[in-house]
């Protein structure tokens, strides 16, 4: 048992079935920047208050560059017999420095060295994923030319009202900045250091956890010892947060499927984010969309896992947690491959605008501009509500639409109707009345485009 970190009070050596059974290196070795990272900064702590000395810091600080640039190219071969990242890198540096490198484990754990190590891979990738979300956010906002277009807004799959099409672009870019702010929420509260709790209780030795926290850039070392050994909130709520971003995505991909089909017509996507068919050559499938859509359900599927794994552990740490890294690096590298492709999707896709236009004023999307119309002239709400009613009914009748009724017919429904209600009329009309704050009428949207190009310029 000489080989293993904890072997020495055992004599029997580990089952081989056991060996492969409990590793983590097939999966962990991505850790293997930020914990040579961390290992460096505990170093330069050690030497500081005196454990171990400059020299001995310094020799550790460059053997483990060596090893991380060895890991790199593929020289340093992994076997489970050393179960996981860290100790492959704790091994390599013995077979290097002897001695010197066993003192580098002085004052911690790999409990308190896997969560600092996955504290600081996932703060790193919390940061890459908030530009790529910027970069979505941008490709939404760049799509500036269809502000003179209009498209039919719905509910429950039912045309409703009509919007300004940049009120679609930017609808997805408000989803996407929540779910940028939720992960920078999640960042600040992960961001306190678990290095030097050591295994659950702290350690006797006079390590300075204040200096390793600064040193790697956390805000504070976190406070207790014990709930730093079994805390993963920070993965369960990153992967809640990544699941919002794969429900969004999902959304927005549904939402194209949809418009692409023969049956809606809105849009035609890029050959090139396009797939054909084995059999039937006429065939233009919008597969990578599906993808990002099926692609959602992984990324669920991690938050439930990470739910589940937690629910029933008792503290401090068990092994058990080995498993939140698989849901974890699953979700990350899922909503990443999404994330990475969607930018292009969204400014390469065109909008059937002859096909938009010649449809925009079936399904009476201007019926609410003209029962506002009415409240405007003191009908009550429900009052005009009926009234549009009836002149819809009347409408379906006559196979027509509202503003090819005439003044007469619409005054002998509503007599409080006069010439001036064909200027709220047709989609155009309707769009151009509507006026709230946050509506999808031009005036607002052009006004919401302009708060958004210039805050992502910003950044």
């Amino acid at each position: 048992m000489a080989g293993k970190a904890w072997g020495g009070r055992f004599s029997e050596p580990t089952n081989e079935q056991v060996e492969l059974f409990t590793e983590s290196i097939s999966f962990d070795a991505r850790l293997a920047a930020v914990d040579v990272k961390g290992s460096q900064a505990h170093a330069r702590m050690l030497a500081e208050v005196g454990l171990i000395s400059k020299e001995e810091a310094d020799q550790i600080q460059t053997a483990l560059d060596e090893i991380l640039i060895e890991i790199q190219q593929g020289k340093i071969e992994f076997s489970p017999s050393l179960e996981d990242i860290h100790m492959h890198i704790e091994s390599a540096l013995i077979a290097r420095l002897g001695d010197v490198g066993r003192k580098l484990h002085t004052g911690r754990s790999r409990n308190d060295q896997v969560s600092t190590d996955i504290k600081l891979y996932v703060r790193d990738e919390i940061d890459h994923l908030d530009k790529l979300l910027q970069q979505l956010q941008r490709a939404f906002v760049s799509r500036d030319d269809d502000l003179d277009l209009i498209l039919p807004g719905y509910t429950h799959l039912q045309r409703a009202q009509p919007v300004n099409a940049v009120h679609y672009w930017l609808a997805y870019t408000e989803k996407f900045q929540r779910d940028r702010e939720r992960l920078a929420d999640c960042r600040r509260r992960l961001n306190f250091s678990p290095l030097g709790a050591a295994a659950l209780a702290g350690t006797t030795l006079p390590i300075d956890r204040d200096q390793t926290a600064k040193d790697l850039g956390f805000t504070a070392p976190a406070a207790n010892s014990l709930d730093i050994s079994s805390d993963r909130d920070y993965l369960a709520e990153l992967v809640s947060s990544l699941s919002l971003i794969a429900i969004h995505l999902s959304s927005w991909a549904e939402e194209w499927i949809l418009w692409c089909t023969t049956e809606f017509g809105f849009m035609t996507l890029s050959d090139a984010y396009t797939t054909g068919s084995s059999i039937m050559p006429q065939k233009k499938n919008p597969d990578v969309l599906e993808l990002i859509r099926g692609k959602s359900a992984r990324v669920i599927a991690a938050s439930q896992q990470l739910f589940v794994l937690m629910k029933g552990l008792p503290l401090a740490y068990n092994r058990d947690l080995q498993e939140d890294k698989l849901a974890a690096f699953a979700a990350i590298d899922t909503i990443k491959s999404c994330l990475e492709l969607a930018p292009s999707i969204v400014i390469n896709a065109k909008l059937n605008r002859d096909k938009i236009a010649s449809r925009i004023d079936d399904g009476f999307l201007d019926a609410t501009a003209l029962m506002e119309y009415l409240i405007l002239r003191q009908v009550p709400m429900r009052t005009g509500h009926e009234i549009v009613g009836n002149l819809v009914a009347l409408c379906e009748s006559k196979n027509c639409r509202l503003k090819d009724l005439s003044l007469e017919e619409f005054q002998k429904t509503a007599p409080q109707i006069d010439n001036d209600v064909y200027d709220v009329l047709g989609a155009e009309n309707a769009v151009s009345a509507l006026r709230s704050f946050g509506s999808g009428g031009h005036d607002s949207v052009r006004h919401q485009l302009k708060l958004w190009q210039d805050r992502l310029a910003e950044n």
